[in-house]
């Protein structure tokens, strides 16, 4: 057994949890999915950190330029900046994932306050988690986001690889496509540019960056038991915390329910 495919049986019982939670039966009408949508952002934005951080270790982004050893994750890598830092919209129109997120988020009547908020003071030279406080997001937020960050702060290529490709890259897919059933069964025009966002993750992520960013670990980890241990771990590690921010997202949907 190859050593991703053991990563990937070891996983399966944490995708299984993600895949079935309880939070896609939750999102019944729009204010759920604005409920959501508001938390999920921040997620949304972290990821293009957590790529950027990848950019940053596997390419030559500092002056003078030189060669990288290897020069087909480095294509990868900038494969996929391409398509999330400079995709195209609904309208034909060049925007960022995470733009497109927020366009997204006020067509359907969702509040942006918090991560414009967040983003400001992180601009401001604000740390992470002092911009968080300020934004009063959720626990699990605040937990998922400096994960994300610890990870990024490690500057470990294979860690920050596991994060992107198991914790994200790999799973969104199965994720996305449980959200878009639920979103697409209202047939609400509110959610046109969250369903164009969901299906542009499916066709890249699941046909194109998913394979690749397996590749990319074969590439990082090599012969290294060690790193192939660290990059199970933190595989794990990753999805727990995507299963807790799914939690919180299910309390506030509850909480704003009985209110």
């Amino acid at each position: 057994m190859s050593n991703i495919s053991f990563i990937e049986k070891e996983l399966e019982g944490l995708r299984k949890e993600l895949n079935q939670h309880k939070l896609y039966t939750s999102l019944k009408n729009i204010d759920d999915v604005k409920t959501f949508m508001e938390s999920h952002v921040f997620a949304v934005w972290d990821f293009m950190s957590l790529l950027k951080a990848l950019q940053q270790e596997l390419t030559c982004t500092t002056l003078p330029w030189f060669p990288k050893v290897n020069t087909k994750t480095a294509r990868f890598i900038n494969e996929i900046v391409l398509g999330e830092e400079t995709d195209v919209n609904e309208l034909g129109e060049p925007r960022s994932h995470f733009e497109m997120y927020v366009d997204a988020m006020k067509q359907a009547g969702a509040s942006t306050v918090a991560i414009a908020n967040f983003i400001s003071e992180v601009y401001d030279g604000t740390s992470i988690e002092n911009a968080l406080g300020k934004s009063e997001v959720s626990k699990e937020v605040l937990d998922f986001v400096k994960f994300t960050f610890d990870v990024i702060n490690t500057r470990e290529p294979h860690l920050i690889g596991s994060v992107f490709t198991f914790g994200r890259e790999d799973v969104i897919p199965d994720m996305f496509i449980e959200i878009v059933k639920n979103t697409e069964e209202e047939k609400n025009t509110n959610y046109s540019k969250l369903t164009y966002y969901l299906n542009r993750h499916i066709e890249l992520d699941g046909d194109e960056h998913g394979p690749l960013s397996l590749e990319m670990i074969e590439e990082l980890c090599g012969d290294d038991q060690q790193k192939w241990d660290d990059v199970l771990f933190y595989a794990k590690e990753a999805l727990r915390k995507r299963i807790q921010l799914w939690d919180g997202i299910v309390k506030e949907i509850n909480a704003s329910v009985l209110a």
